[in-house]
């Protein structure tokens, strides 16, 4: 008798070859002349009966899985905008958590099998929503770490995916955090030892946008920086207004909190940051020249161009 072994030798080497065999041929055309996607070809498959020109399977889509988190809090902003002020803030107030930059759209899950997503799907859930899962895990347990009762995500490039993070947290709420895009130029420009003029007005721009969107579409609780350092108890009153709690006088100490470390890609680590003191905002130059487009965004933000 032959040895098994063999036989399951012999039919991984037959599947391997044919699976080479399929991604470097040339895809097969439907009746419309569109190249088919991979695996919708006929009898490849699809199932008896199907032909050329059937439709792909849609993807699949995992329904929303319960939340431990379900209103998280994201503060959405560019880059060099305050917000590391406006998180230390926060975080000084006895019932909000507020972390250093979590940058949960790093953190991804990978399937390292083709069989890893037919897993899935029968436990319904798809690579997006395992993630969410994995997001919402790791806010509750920080929150859970820290005692408190609410939990505010400040990290900038969220700006870049909120319709994802709204996908994740119907329920999540939003505090919009806006600067004058001069002094956001002004400010990245500042920070880098061989600045490149054309790409840091291009990262600012990106911002712009995607926080205009934001602005838009979500309800959210808008405040800019000028007015955070201008008028911190104003400021600060209005955002505990909307996250439903009181306003506490300690939150204007910051400097005698323990916030962790001020370091890079964790958000802001200036001497200004680490002072403990609010400072007036830098404010944007009058005689400095805005790419259109963000000087459309800037008066559509209440500022002068």
């Amino acid at each position: 008798m032959r040895d098994p072994r063999i036989n399951a030798i012999s039919k991984g080497l037959k599947r391997r070859g044919r699976l080479i065999a399929e991604a470097v041929s040339p895809p097969k055309r439907n009746l419309d002349g569109v190249p088919a996607p991979r695996g919708t070809e006929t009898g490849a498959g699809t199932g008896a009966g199907t032909g050329i020109g059937a439709a792909a399977e849609q993807p699949y889509v995992a329904p929303s899985a319960p939340r431990l988190v379900e209103s998280p809090v994201f503060v959405l902003s560019s880059v060099r905008s305050g917000s590391t002020l406006l998180r230390v803030l926060l975080n000084s107030h006895s019932r909000i958590r507020a972390p250093h930059e979590m940058h949960l759209r790093t953190v991804h899950v990978h399937m390292s099998r083709d069989f890893t997503a037919d897993a899935m799907k029968a436990l319904e859930l798809d690579k997006d929503e395992i993630e969410h899962v994995l997001w919402d895990r790791l806010l509750h347990l920080e929150l859970t770490r820290s005692g408190k009762e609410l939990i505010v995500d400040k990290t900038p490039p969220n700006t870049l995916m909120w319709p994802r993070l709204h996908r994740c947290w119907p329920d999540a709420r939003y505090i919009v955090l806006l600067r004058h895009p001069s002094a956001v130029i002004a400010s990245l420009t500042s920070r880098r030892t061989d600045p490149d003029h054309e790409a840091i007005a291009a990262e600012v721009l990106s911002y712009s946008e995607k926080l205009e969107e934001a602005r838009q579409n979500l309800p959210g609780h808008v405040i800019t920086y000028e007015d955070l350092t201008a008028e911190p108890e104003d400021v600060t009153r209005g955002i505990c207004d909307y996250l439903g709690v009181g306003w506490e006088p300690s939150m204007l100490d910051y400097g005698s909190k323990d916030h962790g470390t001020f370091r890079p890609q964790l958000g802001d680590w200036s001497t200004t940051i680490k002072s403990g003191q609010i400072q007036a905002a830098r404010q944007a130059d009058p005689d400095a020249t805005l790419p259109p487009r963000l000087s459309e965004l800037a008066r559509a933000w209440g500022y002068t161009t």
